[in-house]
């Protein structure tokens, strides 16, 4: 069967902005289902420019931190975004992390209560125009469930795949069924024949969010009690360098793609087929940086993308 596309996660690093330009209009020619951008290097800059180096692909904030700006702004950004794009542009909001707090010098709330609020006010400023659809970052039930009522979609970010199916069920019933809603997970992505040398990429990834706790908890309830417990020891133990020993292989598996690219394509397919509307590759090298990743070899696919 013809394989659909994922969409792809793109980051505008200092030095290489408009060399990531030229990317994004690589991975619109060669038909991927999106360009989404994470929090980092001003990710609603890029996604201005997007709109316009761009023709007809989606893309969108995976995600914007809902503390980096007043609603106001981000209202009137969104729906400028919305309008030249044609429509094209996804918000992406979430909480963000503990470290990213620090950073914008913000003492957050309760994240259910905080992204609610935002919701409501966002939607209450009529006056810049119609605003784009608005995801909201995701990974326990209290929020997937709260995406469902309030939100068009939800991204996930390194959810473990044999987790999805519960995770899923904390949708309302008619979203679970409704095509429309977004439902994507940012994936960490390594194709390379070297296999080892793939996992330990996307390890080295993940060693980052190993350390978070909101993370942790969340693959404690996918099933990972063992391997979040043994980093829980490392870090009070400062054994900081023996966290990634702990993110074991049936972890890697399930949480990210690596190998040789007929391998991440197989592997794909399980994502779709756990529920992952649109999983987003986010590709890493084991050669070097971003732009060295090897792409997905286009695939032409008669299947109905969802952007």
């Amino acid at each position: 069967m013809p394989q659909q596309l994922p969409a792809v996660s793109l980051v505008a690093v200092p030095g290489r902005r408009r060399a990531t330009l030229e990317v994004a209009r690589e991975i619109e020619r060669r038909g991927f289902a999106g360009i989404y951008a994470p929090s980092v290097f001003s990710n609603m800059s890029l996604c201005e420019a997007l709109a316009h180096v761009t023709e007809h692909i989606a893309f969108g904030t995976s995600i914007a931190p809902i503390y980096a700006r007043t609603v106001g702004d981000f209202a009137q950004s969104a729906a400028f975004l919305h309008e030249v794009s044609g429509g094209r542009f996804r918000l992406g909001i979430g909480v963000s992390h503990a470290p990213a707090h620090v950073r914008m010098g913000v003492t957050p709330g309760k994240p259910l209560g905080d992204i609610s609020t935002f919701v409501q006010k966002l939607r209450a400023h009529d006056a810049s125009g119609a605003l784009p659809p608005v995801y909201l970052a995701t990974l326990r039930k209290g929020m997937i469930a709260l995406a469902g009522e309030i939100a068009d979609g939800m991204v996930f970010a390194n959810g473990a795949r044999s987790h999805m199916a519960d995770s899923l069920a904390a949708l309302p019933a008619d979203k679970r069924r409704d095509a429309g809603f977004f439902i994507g997970n940012m994936i960490p992505t390594c194709i390379s024949d070297d296999v080892e040398a793939a996992k330990a990429v996307n390890r080295k990834t993940l060693t980052h969010y190993a350390l978070l706790p909101n993370y942790r908890n969340y693959w404690k309830e996918a099933g990972y009690v063992e391997e979040m417990t043994a980093i829980e020891t490392a870090i009070a133990d400062k054994r900081m360098d023996d966290v990634p020993k702990y993110l074991t292989d049936a972890w890697l598996a399930d949480c990210t793609l690596f190998g040789p690219a007929a391998r991440v394509r197989e592997d794909l397919e399980a994502w779709y087929a756990a529920g992952v509307r649109t999983p987003i590759v986010v590709p890493s090298s084991a050669a070097g940086n971003q732009m060295k990743a090897r792409p997905l070899r286009p695939i032409s696919t008669d299947r109905r993308r969802q952007a």
